[in-house]
C-alpha cells in the first residue's frame, strides 16, 4: 500500500474500475441476492445548460446527489441517477454570434468538456440514459406532444404583446430588454402584437393549486408557497361600466361595455375613474382624435411587458375624454389610459379606487384625481394626505358613505354588490387567477421547431405525425438581423401536406422550458422510438427526489407539473405529480473585490487575484491586486456568478486538491438547503482530512490484515468503550443520511477518525478485531461523501475480500449491545448550577445515585447538611436543591 496519499493517482484507479464494471448502469427491476426486486429510487438533479465549465452551483448540487445515491444503493435500494443537457436557448445564440460559429457547434463542445468534468468528479451518473435538448430523437416528442395538445385545444394561436427590437429587427425575452432598451442594438424597445403559440395551463390551475396543498408534502414550505401565490386564485367581481361610446362605423365599442375584475367590490361606490391598457379599444378610439394621446400611447409601447416591471415603475396616465357610467349609482367616470394596466391581463381595464387602493391612491394624487373614502375602520381617522396601511383593511373594514351598503362588511357587502349587479345583467361573482397561459412560441432560431407548414389555401397545417420530427438545421450562425430560418430557403419551403403546394415552415420554436418540462421522463425510457416514454417510465416515475436551485421554484416546476398532468390525460403517465421529494440547495457563495471609475463603473476581480491583509482578531481591512499591487474594494459576499467575477473553477480544485476533496467541502461547509459560503482555508482543511484518512489506514494495514473474528462480548472495558464510541457515530450518521443532513454527517466521519486515532490499544487479537470492525464502518460511512479514496483504502486493506466492493458492501448496521453500558456518568447540579458529574452502574438505583452525587467533593462545597429535594433525570441528570 501507497504511503503517501496521492489524490489524482487515487481516483484514476477507482474511475478506470467503475467504468470497467460499468457501475451505474441501472435497469429496471433489480434484484437482491435473494432474488427479490430491490426497491426502486429515483434521485434527479436539474439538468444543466451547457455553457461551458461547471461552476461550484453544480458540483454542490450533483454531490448532494450522488451522496444520497451511494447511501441507498449500499442500503439495497436499486437507484437510478441520470443527467442530460438542457441545450437549446439563447445563450448558445449570443455565443454563436460573439464567435461566428453555429449554435451547435458552440454547444456540442461544451457538453463534451462538461460531461469530462463530471466524470472526473466521480459522480455516480447512468450515462446510457443521457438525452440532449437539441438532439431530434429528443425535441421529436416535444412536436408529437404539441400535435397532441394542438388537436385536443390545449395548444391554440392568439396574438401576443411582445418586445419587438425595430433595428435588430427580432422579438426579445424580456431580460435581454435593459432600461427600456435592447441589449445588442441599444433601440428603444416596441410593444407588438404578433400570433403566437399558448398553452392553455390556466385549464388546469385549480388542479396545479390544490395539489400544492394535497399532494407535495416532500416540498419546501417555501416552494408550495410561490406556487401558490403565482397560480394567485382570486374570488371577485367581475362587472362592466355602461358607455355609449361608437366606433367610426357608428357601432358600440365593446358592445357598450367596459369590463373590469375586482376582489375589492365593497369599494365600488368609491370608484372616482377607470384605467384602461394602451391597447385597449377606447385608448385607440381615443386616440384617433387626439395627438398627445396617441403620442403617450406610443410612449407605453416601448415600455415592458415585464409584470414585475410593471409593479414597480412609475405610474403614468392620461385622460382620454371619455366616459362610462358607474352600474350603481350612474354617474359618470373618467377613462384614463395607465402604463401600468396590460392588455393580457384580464379585460385589460381597472376600476380606480384611490380612497382604498394604494396604487390607485398615489395615481390619483398625482393627476389630482377625486378620492373618496367609503369604508372605514372603528377608532381610525382618515385623511387623503397619505397613505395608511389601514384604509386597504378589508377585515375590520365597513362600508360608508354607500348608500344602502352602509355598514356592511367585506363579505356581505361583496355578495350585496355582486347581486345588485347580476340583477343588472352587468356582473356576477367570478373566480380568477393571476397565472396565465404559457406562451410557448420564440421567434428565434436555436429550438424546438414548431410543427406546423403554412399554406396559402389550407391556412396553418399541423405536420403529419409520420413527417416528425421536423429538424432544425444545425449549420445557421445568428447575426442579429432576426431568426436565421426565416433566410434558410431548404429548412423554410416545403409543400403543404393537404393540397400539395407551394407552402412554408413556421420558423418560430418552443420555449425551453418546453424542453425541461418532461426532460426526466425521457431518462426512464432511453431509446424508445416508438413512443414519447414507455413502461419504464411507469417503473421509476414518479421521481422520489428532485434537488435544484430556488430559482426554478415557481416556472420550472409549475410548466413541469403542468406537462405531467397534459400526460397523465392523454394516458401516457398513471401519476398526478412528477416530484415526491424537492430539494433546493443553497447558493454559493465567495467574496467580490472591485475597482470603481470616476464614471462610477465597477471592474470586478477574482479573489483568487487578490492578496487580503487581516487585523490581530483574523478580519480583512483590505486587499490588494496581485497584479500591480494597488488597492481593490471589499465588495462583501455574493453569490458565484460570472457578473462579478467571483466564481472558483471545479476543475482548477480538481487538479490541486483532488475530487474528494471538493466533495468533501461542498458537503461539509452548510447543511445542503442553505447558502455555502467558499473558504479556501476550509479547502484545505477537508484535503488535510483525507490525507489523515490516508495516514490512519496505511498504519493500521498490518492489524486489519491480522484480524480475526472476535467474542465482542468478552472484550476488555476500554475496547467496549471504543466500539460504543463508534456505533453511537455511526447511530447519528445513518440519523443524518436519512434527512439529508450531509455536512453532520461529515462530521460523523471526522469525530469517528478521532476517535479511532485516539485509541490506546494493544497487538491483541481483541485490538485488532475492534479496529478492523471501526475502519470497516468509518469506510462506508464516508464513502458516500468521498468514494475515490474509500473505494482504494476499503481494496487495499482487504475488505473488499470480506464484504465485496465498497459500491454494494451491506450499510454497517448499529450493534444495539455495544450501546450497552455497564457504567453511565450522570450530571450534578446543585440549585440549577453544573458543580460536577458521578458515575454509577447502569442499574443503580435512586438511593444509590443520590448517594454518589453527595459524595462527590466538588458537590460537597456547595451542600451543607441534609439538602431540601434531590430530583434525578434516568440517564441524565442529578439536580439536588440545596
Amino acid at each position: 500500500m501507497q504511503e503517501k496519499y496521492l489524490p489524482g493517482d487515487v481516483e484514476k484507479a477507482a474511475q478506470d474500475h467503475w467504468t470497467a464494471i460499468d457501475a451505474y448502469k441501472t435497469v429496471e427491476h433489480a434484484k437482491d441476492k435473494n432474488g427479490q426486486d430491490k426497491k426502486k429510487f429515483y434521485a434527479c438533479s436539474m439538468l444543466p445548460y451547457p455553457s461551458g465549465k461547471l461552476h461550484m452551483g453544480h458540483v454542490r448540487n450533483y454531490t448532494i446527489n450522488d451522496v444520497m445515491y451511494r447511501y441507498l444503493r449500499m442500503n439495497g435500494y436499486n437507484v437510478l441517477m441520470p443527467m442530460g443537457w438542457d441545450a437549446f436557448g439563447m445563450p448558445a445564440e449570443n455565443a454563436a454570434m460573439a464567435n461566428g460559429v453555429p449554435p451547435a457547434q458552440w454547444t456540442y463542445s461544451n457538453i463534451e468538456y462538461m460531461k469530462q468534468q463530471m466524470q472526473s468528479m466521480g459522480l455516480a451518473i447512468d450515462w446510457s440514459r443521457e438525452m440532449t435538448a437539441c438532439k431530434p430523437d429528443y425535441y421529436k416528442w416535444n412536436q408529437w406532444m404539441f400535435l397532441k395538445m394542438l388537436e385536443k385545444g390545449i395548444i391554440y394561436k392568439k396574438t401576443g404583446t411582445v418586445n419587438w427590437d425595430p433595428v435588430d429587427q427580432t422579438v426579445l425575452a424580456n431580460e435581454q430588454v435593459i432600461d427600456g432598451r435592447g441589449w445588442r442594438s441599444g433601440a428603444l424597445i416596441e410593444k407588438r402584437e404578433i400570433p403566437m403559440y399558448y398553452a392553455r395551463i390556466t385549464s388546469y390551475a385549480e388542479e396545479l393549486l390544490d395539489f400544492v396543498d394535497n399532494k407535495l408534502p416532500g416540498w419546501p414550505e417555501r416552494v408550495r408557497i410561490m406556487q401558490s401565490n403565482w397560480i394567485g386564485k382570486s374570488t371577485g367581481v367581475r362587472f362592466a361600466f355602461p358607455h355609449d361610446i361608437k366606433d367610426a362605423e357608428g357601432q358600440a365599442i365593446n358592445d357598450g361595455k367596459l369590463w373590469v375584475f375586482t376582489t375589492r367590490a365593497d369599494t365600488i361606490m368609491g370608484v372616482t375613474f377607470c384605467a384602461v391598457a394602451p391597447e385597449h379599444a377606447l385608448a385607440t378610439h381615443a386616440a384617433r382624435s387626439n395627438p398627445q394621446l396617441a403620442d403617450f400611447i406610443a410612449e407605453c409601447k416601448k415600455g415592458s411587458v415585464i409584470e414585475a416591471d410593471m409593479a414597480t415603475m412609475e405610474k403614468k396616465g392620461m385622460p382620454t375624454g371619455l366616459f362610462v357610467t358607474h352600474p350603481l349609482t350612474g354617474e359618470q367616470v373618467e377613462v384614463w389610459v395607465g402604463n401600468y394596466v396590460l392588455i393580457t391581463y384580464g379585460d385589460g381595464a381597472v376600476m380606480g379606487v384611490p380612497g382604498h387602493d394604494e396604487r390607485d391612491f398615489a395615481f390619483a394624487k398625482k393627476y389630482d384625481l377625486p378620492i373618496k373614502q367609503v369604508i372605514a375602520v372603528e377608532g381610525k381617522s382618515y385623511s387623503t394626505d397619505a397613505w395608511e396601511e389601514w384604509y386597504a383593511d378589508k377585515e375590520h373594514g365597513v362600508c360608508v358613505a354607500s348608500g344602502k351598503y352602509d355598514g356592511l362588511n367585506y363579505a356581505a357587502a361583496v355578495d350585496a354588490v355582486a347581486a345588485d349587479l347580476a340583477a343588472k345583467g352587468l356582473g356576477e361573482k367570478k373566480v380568477t387567477y393571476r397565472l396565465r397561459d404559457w406562451g410557448i412560441s420564440r421567434q428565434r432560431y436555436w429550438g424546438t421547431p414548431i410543427p406546423i407548414i403554412h399554406c396559402g389555401t389550407c391556412g396553418d397545417v399541423p405536420v403529419p405525425e409520420k413527417d416528425l420530427p421536423v429538424v432544425l438545421p444545425e449549420d445557421c450562425v445568428p447575426d442579429g438581423s432576426g431568426n436565421p430560418l426565416n433566410k434558410h430557403e431548404q429548412f423554410l419551403h416545403v409543400d403543404c401536406p393537404q393540397c400539395g403546394k407551394p407552402a412554408r415552415r413556421e420558423t418560430d420554436t418552443m420555449d425551453t422550458f418546453v424542453d425541461s418540462s418532461w426532460y426526466y421522463m425521457r431518462y426512464c425510457s432511453p431509446g424508445s422510438n416508438e413512443a414519447m416514454v414507455d413502461s419504464r417510465n411507469d417503473y421509476w416515475m414518479p421521481m422520489d427526489q428532485y434537488i435544484g436551485g430556488i430559482e426554478h421554484a415557481v416556472l420550472h416546476l409549475l410548466y413541469a407539473r403542468f406537462w405531467t398532468k397534459v400526460m397523465r390525460d392523454f394516458g401516457l403517465v398513471k401519476f398526478d405529480e412528477p416530484f415526491v421529494n424537492l430539494l433546493t440547495q443553497g447558493m454559493v457563495l465567495n467574496e467580490t473585490y472591485y475597482r470603481e471609475d470616476a464614471g462610477s463603473k465597477k471592474t470586478w476581480f477574482n479573489p483568487a487575484d487578490v492578496e487580503l491583509s487581516f487585523d490581530d482578531k483574523g478580519r480583512p481591512v483590505s486587499a490588494l491586486l496581485k497584479s500591480d499591487g494597488k488597492p481593490v474594494e471589499i465588495g462583501g459576499t455574493e453569490k458565484m456568478s460570472k457578473s462579478k467575477n467571483n466564481g472558483i473553477d471545479p476543475q482548477a480544485q480538481i487538479d490541486q486538491y483532488g475530487a474528494d476533496t471538493a466533495r468533501l467541502f461542498t458537503m461539509f461547509a452548510s447543511p445542503p438547503e442553505q447558502t455555502l459560503e467558499w473558504s479556501g482555508a476550509g479547502v484545505e482543511g477537508a484535503n488535510r482530512f483525507l490525507r489523515r484518512v490516508w495516514a490512519f489506514a496505511h498504519a493500521q494495514a498490518g492489524r486489519i490484515a491480522a484480524a480475526s473474528d472476535a467474542d465482542f462480548a468478552a472484550l476488555p472495558e476500554t475496547h467496549k468503550a471504543l466500539r460504543r464510541e463508534i456505533h453511537k457515530i455511526l447511530q447519528q450518521a445513518d440519523h443524518d443520511f436519512k434527512r439529508i443532513q450531509y455536512n453532520t454527517v461529515v462530521s460523523a466521519c471526522m469525530k469517528t477518525l478521532n476517535t479511532l486515532e485516539a485509541a490506546k490499544l494493544d497487538d491483541s487479537t481483541a485490538s485488532n478485531a475492534v479496529i478492523a470492525e471501526g475502519l470497516s464502518i468509518f469506510l462506508r460511512v464516508l464513502n458516500p461523501v468521498a468514494p475515490h479514496i474509500t473505494h482504494v483504502l476499503w481494496g487495499e486493506l482487504g475488505l473488499s475480500e470480506v464484504h465485496g466492493d465498497i459500491l454494494d458492501a451491506p450499510w454497517p448496521q448499529v450493534d444495539a449491545s455495544a450501546l450497552e453500558q455497564a457504567e453511565i456518568e450522570l450530571m450534578v447540579q446543585v440549585n440549577g448550577k453544573l458543580r460536577g458529574s458521578v458515575k454509577v452502574p447502569k442499574e443503580a438505583d435512586k438511593a444509590a445515585i443520590e448517594a454518589a452525587a453527595l459524595a462527590n467533593e466538588n458537590v460537597k462545597k456547595f451542600v451543607e447538611g441534609t439538602p431540601k429535594k434531590v430530583i434525578i433525570v434516568p440517564g441524565k441528570l442529578v439536580n439536588i436543591v440545596a
